[in-house]
């Protein structure tokens, strides 16, 4: 019997072998004889190749020194045993069961939900509801009496109308009667967004329930969505210690006058807006939708503008003054675009109870599960009525090492499980049939097995779930190394840190600067005359109400310490001092009154110190880096190397 079965095996053997030569990975070099296989290096190349900003690193050869670098760092973590610290096992557990979830989901349940998000995103609903309170875990005669007093109340809606009722029986603790607004998707519990999208405009829905208990929706409007604003701003900062002359206030109209005499907005946001993000850009911001920012007084100025090139007038939010300008306004996004944005929104809100129920069939189907119906029937006779008040115990007779389930290879005792039913006693239903409790209870012990069955083994069955955490594993294990090594030393070595500052004094200068006074305007001729008063010392109050009247800015006065990269100076700036020519600036014109020359001087230790704390880690890093390649012999596979970069090329 034994030898008709060989050939058998020996041809399984085979198989299996040339399996394994087909699959095998190409090393493309070694770190003390372990092995960096090629297809690593080729994922990691082409996935950092966009975020690299030095073009020098996207040649294949200066970016295997980086990855050389990089694992070379790792030989040493390991080396170390920074993978044995409890503190990096429990964060890289947390991180692997959070990026689980994204991995684990029925992929078609999903993508349906997405596409009837997107649907609703794209749409607003105005809408009223009235509200009988009941809570969650209420027994079945509460629920009935709260489902027949809905009932009555939406037969009165109808007789009476919605909104004299929904008045009448607000009491503000068991109803409630409200006017809602405008709301889109996401802006409701799941079940009332469902009754009020899938109301008819001018219809009242049918009862339905939510965890706050009953409803009924009336939908009054349903609209198009607003989508996205692009808009420019200036903004002066609110600031203490303002005088009554010169509040934010009082700029931001001289500047708003300034753009109502046809000045250029986006000259006016290079020369006085105080968003330094921005100003450089003509204040341009990026596109943003409704409830995308935090001042909902920007937001509703932002679209109440109508037609490209409409500027508002100034507005105040916390943080400071503004003007705003349209540029571009587009409807929803396309749903290729808003699609990320949407899955991520499905996944935490109740929708992921549709996508659990669909992942926990699948999982069913997938993986094989062995079970007894009448082991369900034993757990039902041990239970008695203690299990209603919390205090249920094991029979002492209880048989716990007994097979109860098993998941492929994976198996549970009937401990397990009566251990479950102890533990989850605490959330008991009201009281029910035993068997039903049994069989609930079994189905959500089953339920959460599965999933945690799939997640032990979601590195075996799952390759772009490998790949993710074993760089996160990689990453924590280089910010632990980094940290020990190069970070906290460099905080804490205040010698080595100021032979590095005395070493290399000649990299940390200011740079020439001057406290000067910069006056600005669209016309050139009044300069010329500012010129002439500012060199009579004329006060700066006199100059702007010789030239600012009537409601007309002509114009505006910044001051203060300048280098030659200020936002207010010409880029051919000379510096001296006295009143300077006039200058072309910005679409506009400037004119300079330098009071005080600061040469580029020394910066002490204090003032340098961010930079040469950097500086001091860059020289370190490479001088460790240089002892760990003494340390570990790299061995590189010349002939693959060039094999990949004929096939990056």
């Amino acid at each position: 019997m034994k030898i008709r079965y060989f050939p058998i095996v020996l041809l399984s053997l085979f198989l299996s072998v040339l399996k394994a030569q087909t699959q095998q990975k190409e090393v493309l070099f070694t770190i003390d004889q372990e092995a960096v296989y090629s297809d690593e290096f080729i994922r990691v190349y082409k996935k950092n190749l966009d975020l690299v900003q030095d073009e020098s690193q996207k040649n294949v050869d200066e970016y295997l020194k980086l990855f050389t670098n990089y694992k070379l760092k790792l030989k040493e973590a390991h080396s170390l045993g920074l993978q044995n610290k409890d503190s990096y096992k429990r964060e890289l557990e947390s991180y692997k069961k959070q990026l689980a979830k994204n991995f684990m989901t029925d992929s078609k349940v999903t993508d349906a939900l997405i596409e009837e998000a997107y649907e609703r995103v794209s749409y607003e609903i105005k809408a009223n509801h009235i509200l009988v309170r009941l809570a969650e875990n209420a027994s079945p005669d509460d629920t009935l009496v709260a489902y027949n007093n809905m009932v009555k109340l939406r037969e009165r809606t109808l007789n009476e109308g919605f909104e004299v009722v929904m008045k009448d029986v607000h009491n503000g603790q068991t109803l409630f009667g409200e006017e809602l607004g405008y709301f889109s998707g996401f802006r409701m519990v799941y079940a009332f967004e469902n009754a009020a999208f899938n109301t008819k405009v001018g219809e009242i829905s049918q009862p339905f329930r939510t965890r706050f208990g009953y409803h009924i929706v009336k939908v009054y409007d349903q609209r198009k969505s607003r989508g996205e604003r692009t808009v420019a701003h200036i903004m002066v900062k609110s600031k203490q210690g303002d005088s009554l002359q010169d509040t934010a206030e009082t700029r931001i109209n001289d500047i708003y006058k300034k753009i109502n005499q046809g000045e250029d907005f986006e000259s006016l946001a290079k020369q006085f807006s105080e968003d330094t993000a921005t100003a450089s850009k003509g204040g341009m911001l990026g596109p943003f939708s409704a409830g995308q920012l935090s001042a909902q007084e920007f937001e509703e100025a932002a679209f109440g503008l109508e037609a490209i090139g409409d500027v508002s007038k100034p507005i105040k939010t916390a943080y400071g003054w503004h003007i705003l300008k349209l540029y571009d306004k587009q409807p929803v996004k396309p749903f290729l675009d808003l699609k990320p944005e949407l899955e991520m929104k499905v996944k935490r809100n109740e929708r992921s109870h549709l996508i659990d129920d669909a992942l926990v069939s699948k999982l069913k189907a997938n993986y094989t599960v062995l079970s007894n119906p009448e082991d369900l029937d034993y757990f039902s006779s041990i239970l008695n009525d203690s299990y209603f008040k919390r205090g249920w115990k094991l029979p002492e007779d209880f048989i716990g090492e007994k097979l109860f389930l098993k998941i492929e290879n994976k198996e549970f005792t009937y401990q397990d499980f009566g251990d479950y039913l102890v533990k989850t006693q605490r959330s008991a239903p009201s009281k029910a049939p035993f068997n039903q409790i049994i069989s609930k209870q079994y189905e959500t012990f089953l339920n959460s097995q599965l999933i945690q069955y799939q997640e032990a083994h979601l590195e075996e069955e799952n390759q772009d779930y490998a790949n993710i955490v074993q760089e996160y594993t990689d990453g924590l294990l280089l910010f632990d190394l980094m940290e020990s090594t190069i970070w906290n030393s460099s905080q804490t070595d205040s010698m080595a840190i100021k032979e590095f500052y005395e070493s290399h004094k000649e990299q940390y200068m200011w740079p020439d600067r001057v406290h000067a006074l910069v006056a600005s305007s669209s016309k050139e001729s009044v300069l010329k005359k500012v010129a002439k008063w500012l060199n009579n010392d004329s006060d700066i109050e006199a100059i702007k109400n010789k030239f600012n009247k009537n409601d007309e800015v002509n114009v505006i006065f910044t001051s203060g310490l300048m280098d030659a990269q200020d936002q207010s100076l010409p880029i051919d700036f000379e510096f001296k001092k006295g009143i300077s020519k006039i200058y072309k600036h910005n679409n506009g014109f400037v004119v300079v009154y330098v009071t005080d020359l600061y040469p580029s001087t020394q910066k002490s230790l204090d003032e340098a110190k961010g930079n040469v704390i950097a500086d001091f880690q860059t020289e370190k890093e490479s001088i460790w880096l240089e002892t760990l390649r003494a340390k570990y012999k790299i061995v590189i596979n010349q002939e693959e190397l060039n094999h990949i970069k004929s096939i990056i090329n």
